[in-house]
């Protein structure tokens, strides 16, 4: 076999040139193009799995000028972008089914997986209180960093929703500058209050 033939190059390392380009690759796609294709670039947003093939030099250009959100209006680009988050699939909130609230009620057959709850985890009954519906501090483990979050708050420990929920608006309507003529000294004391707020709200406090 010689050592010029294409077949050659199939059985080295590193052939010397790439004598394969032009007999099996595509011509570039570009107008007045002739150039071997070897990279391609996709067609757009609603051509799914659809490329143009063009060479190093033409993809480049047209990589460039290449807008993916051609077309659309910014609402959806915005839209677009906050459902690509999730891949582009529907979500609900937690405790919910399909985007609205399960009202299916333990015990009952044929309403879905709420009616599977033998230990009423999903309706806020605990184990061995089924049915039950639990004070919010009852049994309640509270971890130091959610103690001075309450502390921030003026309240203790055994704090039921209800009064976290009252305490902070009674707090922000004290120190937010708007009731105090304007005056910012409180401003400090108010951003501490409302994280605290935020951070029990996390933690499901309220």
């Amino acid at each position: 076999m010689s050592s010029d033939s294409p077949l050659f190059d199939r059985i080295r390392v590193k052939p010397d040139q790439d004598r394969r380009l032009r007999a099996e690759l595509p011509a570039c796609e570009w107008p007045r193009c002739d150039a071997p294709a070897t990279h391609r670039a996709p067609k757009g947003r609603l051509r799914a799995n659809e490329y143009w093939r063009f060479c190093l030099e033409h993809v480049r250009e047209y990589n460039n000028s290449y807008n993916f959100f051609a077309g659309m209006s910014d609402d959806a680009i915005a839209k677009y972008q906050k459902e690509d988050l999730t891949g582009h699939r529907p979500t609900w909130k937690m405790g919910s089914v399909g985007g609205r609230k399960s009202e299916a009620k333990r015990g009952s057959r044929g309403s879905g997986w709420a009616a599977d709850d033998p230990f009423g985890l999903f309706d806020g009954a605990g184990p061995g209180r089924a049915g039950q519906a639990r004070p919010a501090s009852e049994g309640r483990k509270v971890l130091n960093a959610q103690r001075r979050a309450l502390d921030v708050l003026g309240l203790e420990a055994d704090a039921q929703r209800a009064d976290i929920k009252a305490r902070f608006k009674v707090l922000v309507k004290r120190h937010h500058p708007d009731a105090n003529g304007g005056d910012r000294t409180s401003e400090d004391r108010l951003r501490e209050i409302i994280q605290a707020y935020n951070y029990l709200k996390s933690a499901g406090f309220c």
